[in-house]
């Protein structure tokens, strides 16, 4: 009898041993885990959308697009635009040359009215340049014609649809510097030439001149421009031979819409020391139409051959 009660009592004991003892805090943790599961069964997932994800950036402001990030260099510096620049620098020079103009009779303008001052600067100005005509012709009509294939290639960029103060600044440069070195200097001398080559008085010289002008000198410096520029944009010499074949005919009658009428006043006119400076005020007119034909074959070819290489590219990477 003591025995059997004993085998029956053993394997409720190893059953109740078997048996993990849960304290207090592992009832209330499955307690837990059980109401969150319950809530949980009854609340749908809703996926983060890749634009829900890109508006919630852009509020906090950190989005690649953001336009402050964007002008703002690596230590957090706002950069300027382009644009700002070249406003920054029309501005610069504007303002030195008005005041430059304004100021000629800064010495002994004390006393004067306001109407005296306008009255008397365009004058003064005329006489000092004269002066500087008389001191340093070369230098001083250099400087106009820098200054003047400046602002025509400014308006032929605008011309060809850019913004006003999102021209190119280094094409820009390029033809002022054509005209400083170049063409203020070989036009002082050519003026000479040509009052050397017709010393008469007769009334076929002026049209001798104009035609002398139209063909020979034409031809030579709309090929200086060309090339001098070609060589700027370090373009090698085959593509500038084979641009200046092309734009030679085209450039050389396109002068003859407008030099000819222009010319009879320079050389019927106007005295050999101030040709220039009427000539560059045409030149505004003319280096606009200079500047287009230079460019725009170059810029046509840099395009041409950017989009074949990308063609090229794209047709090896499928490959």
């Amino acid at each position: 009898m003591a025995a059997s009660s004993v085998c029956s009592v053993l394997p409720i004991l190893t059953s109740t041993l078997s048996k993990p003892q849960l304290g207090p805090f592992s009832s209330i943790t499955s307690k837990r885990s059980r109401v969150i599961t319950f809530v949980a069964e009854d609340r749908e997932v809703i996926p983060v959308s890749e634009e829900r994800g890109t508006h919630f950036n852009e509020i906090e402001g950190f989005s690649p697009s953001n336009p402050i990030i964007e002008k703002e260099g690596v230590s957090g510096s706002p950069r300027l635009s382009g644009s700002t620049i070249n406003a920054l620098i029309v501005l610069g020079f504007g303002t030195f040359a008005v005041t430059k103009l304004l100021t000629i009779d800064h010495d002994y303008w004390h006393g004067w009215t306001l109407y005296e001052i306008l009255r008397y600067v365009p004058e003064h100005n005329w006489i000092a340049y004269e002066q500087a005509l008389k001191e340093n012709p070369v230098l001083a009509k250099m400087a106009i014609s820098g200054v003047v294939y400046s602002i025509g290639d400014w308006i032929a960029q605008c011309y060809e649809g850019k913004p006003l103060f999102e021209f190119d600044r280094l094409r820009l440069f390029r033809s002022g510097l054509v005209g400083f070195t170049l063409h203020g200097s070989l036009s002082h001398y050519y003026y000479q030439l040509c009052e050397a080559l017709f010393p008469f008085q007769e009334w076929w010289v002026v049209p001798a001149k104009v035609a002398f002008d139209q063909t020979v000198w034409a031809a030579i410096w709309n090929s200086i421009y060309f090339v001098v520029l070609g060589l700027l944009r370090f373009e090698s010499l085959t593509n500038i031979y084979s641009e200046l074949q092309s734009t030679f005919l085209p450039m050389l009658t396109a002068g003859w819409k407008l030099w000819p009428f222009a010319h009879l006043v320079t050389y019927g006119v106007i005295p050999v020391e101030q040709r220039l400076l009427w000539v560059d005020c045409v030149e505004l007119i003319w280096v606009t139409i200079l500047s287009t034909y230079s460019n725009e074959k170059s810029e046509a070819r840099i395009s041409h051959t950017s989009e074949t290489k990308s063609s090229t590219s794209s047709h090896d990477s499928k490959e």
